[in-house]
């Protein structure tokens, strides 16, 4: 077997199936759990893959060395570390808009309210299309491309369809959006409107949209690109390869995720997991995931031990996690427990006021990123973070995803009832033009901020 093959394993199972013997819909037919991608060194394959470790020492420095490359693959944050994603059979086969390389931002202002001396957010909203799916469908996009797809398609509150359709244009191929009538967001939707793909709005929510879909790729030759596909996580889990290149192989002792479909989470744990094993890194960060209280399946499982999740009905204004039944609930279920992290939920009110702490760092973020900073509020008062502890804050979307989200909150349209919010508050001041009456309501803002 060749450093470049890969075999998919069932979450549940274990067992194995070669790449071409996946279904339609990425789910074994006995067990209905997902897959993920194992190659000859993994960790899962036992002692017996040792020797066929890529060595630690030289991909650093490779990687380091196609930072000053001028090709595309190499200027791309996830096909620059492509030696730990062998899923391509040519690396002139993949599809890139130069995403990744984003940036790590410390936040001085919130870590001393909170008490921390570290405390830095790893901003995927920096993408090409505004959020951390352009890593995972950079991977799984050309995939679809070199085996031939013509049709690529997802279900979406607005994130994944953004993505897949920019990387379907780019690739020349033709997608097919499904997402939730009036619950998505305009400035993802237009998105997927501009990159041409055809854009069905169902009138359902987001768990009504991956049902019509899956019914769909099982009679259709169309491939499926939601996160339940496991290319998709290869893509996903190169940021936790970026943050410790970013802090010289050091690492972090928690990181902090938004929990929508819960297929980050996991894929992040993935990445941390396959550093170690291989050698870069001698420990793994704890990995917690935040819901919003309005769509919170993972919390209450993992709050009541129950042996299920129940799905719930979805309500929140962060669309980008609003989904009541994550397929990845068991992966995302899995790496918590295994770095000893924990599920925490934020209601709307403390995810409106983190969104605007976040901000006035000046760094903007939809309204699903700021569930982290929310969420690490309640870690600290639980004790499943500690202030001496590294935290990063996975911040999962740029801030014009949703203006109308940050126009609400700073207009005070949302239902926002804590008293620490009213400081960050900053609505237009709507004046006469006369100088005079400028003059005196700057001079009044001076005045208060003294």
């Amino acid at each position: 077997m060749s450093l470049r093959s890969h075999q998919l394993r069932c979450i549940g199972s274990g067992e194995r199936i070669a790449p071409d013997e996946v279904s339609s819909d990425f789910r074994d037919p006995v067990s209905g759990e997902l897959y993920e991608v194992e190659y000859p060194w993994s960790e899962s394959r036992g002692d017996s893959a040792a020797t066929n470790k890529p060595n630690a020492s030289a991909l650093r420095h490779l990687w380091a060395e196609r930072r000053d490359s001028t090709l595309p693959i190499d200027q791309s944050g996830v096909w620059r570390y492509r030696d730990l994603l062998p899923i391509l059979n040519d690396d002139a086969n993949a599809i890139t808009l130069r995403e990744g390389n984003t940036p790590l931002y410390d936040l001085p202002r919130n870590a001393k309210a909170l008490g921390l001396d570290f405390l830095l957010a790893k901003h995927q909203g920096m993408n090409p299309t505004g959020s951390f799916k352009d890593t995972g469908m950079t991977s799984a996009l050309s995939v679809a491309a070199e085996r031939g797809y013509k049709w690529v398609a997802c279900a979406s509150t607005g994130n994944t369809s953004a993505a897949m359709a920019a990387y379907a244009a780019r690739a020349g191929l033709r997608a097919i959006v499904f997402i939730p009538e009036g619950k998505i967001a305009w400035g993802k939707l237009s998105q997927s409107m501009d990159y041409g793909a055809v854009t069905v709005q169902l009138k359902t929510d987001f768990d009504g949209c991956v049902k019509m879909l899956t019914d769909m790729v099982k009679k259709n030759p169309i491939y499926l690109l939601n996160s339940v596909n496991p290319y998709r996580l290869e893509g996903q889990k190169t940021p936790a390869i970026e943050i410790c290149e970013q802090l010289d192989w050091q690492v972090p002792d928690h990181v902090i995720v938004p929990g929508g479909n819960l297929a980050n989470g996991s894929a992040l744990g993935k990445g941390f997991g396959e550093l170690k094993h291989l050698g870069f890194i001698d420990r793994i960060p704890k990995i917690s995931v935040i819901q919003a209280e309005g769509a919170n399946p993972l919390f209450q499982w993992f709050t009541n031990a129950e042996k299920m999740l129940h799905p719930v009905t979805a309500h929140t204004r962060a669309t980008a996690i609003r989904i009541g039944n994550p397929a990845s609930w068991r992966k995302a279920a899995r790496i918590i427990e295994a770095t000893g992290g924990w599920c925490e939920q934020a209601n709307e009110s403390e995810i409106a006021l983190a969104k605007a702490q976040i901000g006035a760092e000046g760094i903007g973020c939809e309204p699903a990123s700021a569930v982290t900073l929310a969420g690490l509020k309640k870690l600290l008062k639980s004790g499943h973070v500690q202030t001496g502890e590294r935290v990063v804050l996975l911040l999962t979307g740029h801030t014009l995803k949703d203006p109308e989200y940050t126009i609400d909150f700073h207009k005070d349209l949302l239902a926002t009832d804590l008293p620490e919010a009213a400081p960050f508050r900053k609505p237009p001041i709507v004046l006469e033009p006369n100088e005079s009456a400028v003059m005196r309501a700057l001079e009044a803002e001076m005045a208060a901020t003294v």
